[in-house]
């Protein structure tokens, strides 16, 4: 007999997190089911956020889990010409986020179940039933909700099932691999550094201050697959290079590999009693997809509310999610996308525009993904920069 409950939400992402947690202060029944036995235990590697990603979620960042706070960051282009934009920014312990927000939505009545994967997915009778399973028992449990949210990252085989095109783009995710790393007072500057280039095509190599002797160092690339290696090694030597750091004094103390749908483009992302949320509908940066499962956690409990789970009444999902972030998307997209169109030496034509405007002013809020904001200031605020060169039509 399968367990009855009217929202069952599927991963302890932060999207699936603030979805469960809105849904049950909603008034719904609400069960989150995570495959990993501890939530916090071995984190994605996303890793910070910035004070405008979280104003949009209406959620205060608290100090548990930040580990070093920022001044903003720095966008450095080829040759080194840099946009600096002050803005408040934290670097995370991902864990203790992740076990903060588990904390707030049990608070809300959320029954979590952990080590609890669902391996099969099927719309009967006005709801859903899941099949799931559990390292711990061969026996597969089964449970049936009304409305299932799905929030359990970019390679969701459970939003293939519901059978959703979830990306418009699923070929521009972007491959990235992020290194903690340890040097003698590496982790102790207040701006976070966002290189672009072509040492990581289309998107970005980084660098994090964590504080004292702790940072993290990633490589982000898209249109090279998932085996992005040779551009990790090849940062890590630039890194250490820019830094002046011997290598006696550079220890990798972690490393993780993950993507980023970054500029993906949400597509299908709800049907008849079913929503996706966060990297699953890839709605990349954590602020962004927390306010993405605070929107689909609220529609549930609506709909829940009125008994119609149709996907007439959760298409207000996608009509809320547009009109709060679908703008910034695109221009984030078209941004991203001249970026990795664009030769070095017109990267670092366009920053030239820009090295000495104080562009933190521009920002009023809602920014994408970390440094993202900047690119898309510079589409809308001089496009000729771009367009003069026709990099936007450029088949590449």
């Amino acid at each position: 007999m399968a367990i009855k409950t009217d929202i069952a939400v599927i991963g302890a992402s932060p999207a699936g997190l603030m979805a469960a947690r809105y849904a049950a202060l909603g008034g719904a029944k609400v069960m989150l089911l995570e495959k990993k036995e501890e939530i916090g235990k071995d984190p994605h590697p996303a890793n910070s956020v910035y004070k405008g990603m979280m104003d949009i979620t209406g959620e205060k960042v608290d100090p548990s889990y930040v580990v070093h706070n920022l001044k903003g960051m720095k966008i450095i282009s080829p040759s080194g010409h840099k946009i600096k934009v002050k803005t408040p920014g934290y670097a995370l312990d991902k864990g203790a986020f992740d076990r903060f927000y588990e904390q707030k939505a049990l608070a809300a009545g959320v029954e979590i179940k952990t080590g609890t994967e669902v391996v099969n997915l099927n719309r009967k009778d006005s709801g859903v039933v899941l099949k799931t399973s559990s390292e711990n028992s061969d026996v597969t449990d089964r449970v049936k909700a009304k409305v299932v949210i799905i929030a359990d990252g970019i390679l969701s085989k459970n939003a293939q099932m519901a059978g959703l095109q979830t990306m418009k783009h699923p070929e521009d995710i972007a491959w990235g691999t992020e290194l903690t790393i340890r040097s003698p007072g590496i982790g102790e500057a207040d701006f976070a550094d966002y290189f672009v280039g072509s040492h990581a095509p289309g998107w970005k190599s980084t660098y994090l201050p964590r504080g004292g002797d702790e940072a993290a160092i990633g490589v982000y690339v898209r249109h090279f697959g998932q085996d992005i290696s040779s551009f990790t090694d090849s940062w890590i030597a630039r890194f250490k290079d820019l830094k002046g750091i011997s290598d006696d004094e550079f220890e990798i103390v972690e490393r993780k590999s993950a993507g980023d749908p970054i500029v993906t483009i949400p597509g299908q992302t709800y049907t008849d009693n079913i929503m996706v949320a966060g990297g699953a509908a890839g709605q990349s940066g954590i602020g962004y997809a927390m306010h993405a499962g605070q929107i689909a956690g609220k529609v549930g409990a609506m709909a829940i509310a009125k008994g119609d789970y149709s996907a007439r009444t959760l298409s207000k999902y996608r009509s809320d999610w547009r009109s709060s972030l679908y703008t910034e998307h695109v221009f984030g997209r078209l941004g991203l996308e001249a970026l990795r169109k664009m030769e070095d030496d017109e990267i670092d034509e366009l920053f030239e525009v820009f090295e000495d405007e104080d562009v933190s002013s521009l920002i009023k809020g809602n920014t994408v993904n970390q440094g993202l904001s900047v690119l898309s200031l510079m589409l809308q605020k001089k496009p000729s920069s771009l367009l003069k060169a026709g990099v936007l039509f450029r088949n590449k």
